[in-house]
């Protein structure tokens, strides 16, 4: 009875943690998850150290489960082409939120696209500010049971360069091309706040105004289709993926760790 209780009761420490605002006690119900698994694991085992090791190791080969049974098999465009499409009825709402928030801001609706494939559905909806010389989006994604959102800011220089800021809550499926420059806001929950971290993106790496490229709207979503496939062609390149035949490619088993890599990272996040 004893040993349940300790291990309920680091439980809830964990989760008692994961009530403070302040990010060091926040953090602190990670090694509280990890040390109730390995006291679970301990005493089922007899009190044997190496059940208790074995099962945090359960944690971080969790992924795999995935990796193995559904990500192996998936095959993906090499192009994704973006066409015109309605927002998913469900989420109206919270995009009509989300499109006052750009709006008041000072962007103009530019149109609405995404795409679709196998069971994968992406929604986005592009804006463009002229006077910034910025590109905001706003973007819905759904695949099986799984459905999120996040906004986006994005500035182009004369130089080629891309410097994107948003709260895309999950670390990237693929590498990032070494044209663009991405910075991270997961904990903006506003647009206001996104766009107020690009501008300090901006002057931070010494980008002034007249230092960026002017866009035409109509071009937004041909800029979204070239950029996916040079980020597709990048990671061709270095290995993560590979061609599958009939347009589509697949991740390798370099490509596959690399994304165990990144659940890790996404697992620790959350905890």
């Amino acid at each position: 009875m004893f040993e349940f209780l300790l291990v309920i009761g680091t439980l809830f420490l964990a989760l008692a943690c994961r009530t403070f605002n302040l990010p060091l006690i926040r953090k602190c119900s990670v090694p509280a998850i990890i040390v109730a698994t390995f006291l679970a694991g301990y005493f089922l085992g007899n009190n044997n150290i190496i059940w208790g090791c074995t099962a945090i190791s359960g944690w971080f080969f969790l992924p795999w489960l995935d990796l193995l049974t559904r990500i192996r098999t998936l095959r993906l465009p090499l192009d994704k082409k973006m066409r015109h499409r309605y927002p998913p009825a469900d989420t109206s709402r919270l995009l009509k939120q989300f499109t006052s928030d750009v709006e008041d801001a000072g962007f103009e609706h530019a149109q609405d696209s995404g795409w679709e494939w196998d069971g994968v559905e992406q929604f986005t909806r592009f804006f463009y500010d002229p006077e910034l010389k910025a590109q905001a989006t706003i973007n819905l994604n759904q695949q099986s049971h799984v459905a999120f959102a996040y906004m986006s800011v994005s500035s182009r220089t004369s130089d080629g360069k891309t410097w994107t800021t948003w709260n895309y809550p999950f670390s990237y499926s693929m590498k990032i091309t070494p044209d663009i420059e991405i910075k991270r806001a997961p904990a903006s929950q506003s647009f206001a706040e996104i766009l107020n971290s690009h501008r300090a993106f901006l002057a931070h790496r010494g980008i002034a105004k007249d230092h960026l490229q002017e866009d035409r709207p109509d071009d937004l979503r041909n800029i979204a289709e070239r950029e996916m496939r040079n980020q597709i062609d990048h990671n061709l390149d270095r290995g993560l993926i590979r061609l599958s035949g009939n347009g589509t490619f697949r991740y390798s088993w370099r490509g596959l760790f690399f994304l165990w890599r990144q659940s890790i990272k996404d697992m620790l996040r959350l905890f």
